[in-house]
């Protein structure tokens, strides 16, 4: 559909709202010099004003400005004492300077000054105490965002679904997710229960069992920091003595520098006895 530009538009005789358009007014130029085309309607009140083109097709325009005031007009005047808004119950009207209000009693003892057109549409329900409760029945949930434990169970979630992750190219990326039982409205309150249940302390962290499969309970267990490291895809698991064990764990077991067992092994490929047991030359 071929969207046709306002200047080219004829309203002329339309009908929008309690408004018909007469003709077409001089434009108006904004600060910054854009044109708004405006025109010039009768109201059913049989008052004059000019509007825009988008604020007669948009609806946001339906009156020389009458049906606001009559709103407002039934709103104030309407008799609505003893009435429930929500919490509020209506008690009696009241005047300052030149605006109207009505005195409502909240379920909560309180007391509140309230336009009758919020209380009519609904837009004030309470004194304030309802967005008090609903925030804190938001954050009473568990009460715990600032522990560590809430803090592992984020960061898991982060790795394996936010794409602006730096973590998700080894998680997400390679279909790595988190099982719906620690998901969903209960999902951290699961994952609390488990971790507690299998040994958890703010010293350990997570970690999966198999590094190529999911967060989930039977994959994951809690162990120290340290430990962690040593199980990732790009280690080296080496074979000897009838034990197998990460690389980095045979170089530190035998007292000898990574980097020399790792070229040792890995550039040189010496057999692990030899890498482990000759003397390292001084340089």
């Amino acid at each position: 559909m071929v969207k046709i530009p306002a200047y080219y538009m004829d309203l002329t005789g339309q009908k929008y709202g309690r408004l018909t358009v007469i003709e077409k007014a001089i434009p108006h130029i904004t600060p910054k010099g854009r044109k708004i085309y405006m025109w010039k309607c009768i109201c059913d009140c049989g008052n004059e004003t000019v509007v825009s083109t988008s604020g007669l097709r948009g609806k946001q325009v339906q009156s020389c400005g009458c049906l606001q005031r009559e709103r407002v007009h039934e709103a104030i005047f309407d008799d609505i004492s003893g009435k429930r808004f929500g919490r509020l119950v209506a008690v009696s009207p009241m005047k300052k300077g030149k605006i109207f209000y009505w005195k409502c009693k909240c379920d909560c003892g309180n007391t509140a000054e309230v336009l009758p057109q919020h209380l009519k549409r609904g837009l004030i329900k309470s004194c304030g105490c309802l967005r008090t409760d609903v925030s804190a029945q938001k954050n009473k949930k568990h009460g715990m965002s600032k522990t560590r434990i809430y803090k592992e169970w984020k960061g898991i979630k982060e790795r394996c679904f936010n794409k602006n992750s730096n973590a998700f190219k080894n998680y997400g990326e390679r279909g790595i997710t988190v099982c719906t039982e620690w998901l969903g409205e209960n999902g951290f309150e699961n994952f609390y229960k488990w971790a507690f249940s299998n040994g958890y302390s703010d010293g350990l962290t997570i970690e999966r069992k198999n590094v190529n499969g999911n967060y989930c309970p039977e994959n994951c267990c809690w162990i120290p920091l340290p430990q962690q490291a040593l199980n990732t895809r790009s280690n080296v698991i080496l074979e000897y003595n009838g034990e197998s064990k990460p690389l980095a764990q045979w170089a530190k077991e035998y007292g000898i520098n990574y980097a020399v067992f790792h070229a040792r092994v890995r550039r040189y490929g010496w057999s692990i006895e030899r890498a482990l047991h000759e003397p390292v030359r001084p340089y």
